[in-house]
């Protein structure tokens, strides 16, 4: 009993396997939650939308999230010239600046980079409002009345993500592109004209379809994993903020193991 103990102290290492055991049930857990979630989505989605609903969080979750993703697209941008200016100018190369830009923001960067600020800002506001809808008895409140949480909380939130991350997507993508133009004509000394034709000559279809095809998974697995940790929240004011800080956590790796292998598939297809 005393070795037990000793193993699954304070000082013992990650890796026991009690440890291992009890993580494992937490990660199936999690996923098997996540799954009938989604399948309670999308019974419930057969059924009439709530319109305003949606349109309402369209704006919260969207709109309002426009000035976060065009900072964080645009000073990528001007990192990026920087330092693709700075590498290829040993071969002379820097009038390649523009096309490694564009190219790096539409299929990879300016996907990823805006869904993980999302993942952040959005997917911690759904979990903190639901966590604290959760702990204060407002979804019981739902249940008693005949109502559905899944289509009244989850379905418009998740509709929201879905749609509105393509779109904030592309525009992120425009103000990186912007973001590489500014360095391009004070720092480079490389010529506007020349850098945006040199630039939408890079860009292919192709390449805008690899990146924002990626961005309808990505919203929906942010809301999905911030209804899902919001919902569950429970413990008053510290469960809603492990919730949070859970949901958080889980949509940002999830994020990035997603795109990994949507990039595996993508590349294997005509437009990739």
């Amino acid at each position: 009993m005393s070795e037990t103990f000793a193993a699954e102290g304070p000082s013992a290492p990650f890796w026991t396997l009690p440890r291992l055991r009890r993580w494992f049930r937490k990660v199936l857990s999690h996923l098997g939650g996540l799954g009938l979630l989604a399948w309670d989505l999308v019974r419930e989605g057969r059924r009439r939308w709530e319109g305003g609903e949606i349109l309402r969080q369209m704006d919260a979750l969207g709109v309002q999230s426009i000035a976060i993703a065009n900072l964080t697209c645009l000073f990528t941008g001007m990192v990026l010239a920087l330092q693709t200016a700075h590498s290829l100018g040993q071969f002379g190369g820097k009038l390649f600046v523009g096309r490694a830009v564009i190219l790096s923001l539409a299929r990879e960067l300016g996907p990823v980079l805006t869904a993980l600020m999302l993942a952040a800002r959005c997917g911690a506001g759904i979990t903190a409002e639901l966590g604290t809808m959760a702990v204060t008895e407002q979804v019981d409140a739902l249940r008693a009345l005949g109502a559905s949480p899944v289509r009244k909380l989850v379905l418009p939130r998740v509709v929201a993500m879905t749609v509105m991350l393509p779109v904030l997507t592309l525009i992120a993508i425009f103000h990186g592109m912007l973001g590489g133009l500014l360095m391009a004509v004070f720092e480079i000394k490389i010529g506007a004209s020349f850098y945006l034709s040199t630039t939408l000559q890079s860009l292919g279809f192709n390449d805008l379809m690899h990146g924002l095809c990626k961005t309808p998974v990505f919203g929906l697995e942010i809301a999905l994993i911030g209804c899902y940790n919001g919902l569950g929240a429970s413990g008053g004011a510290d469960g809603v903020g492990r919730a949070t800080t859970i949901a958080v956590v889980i949509a940002s790796i999830a994020i990035l193991v997603t795109d990994f292998f949507l990039t595996k598939l993508f590349i294997a297809l005509p437009f990739g």
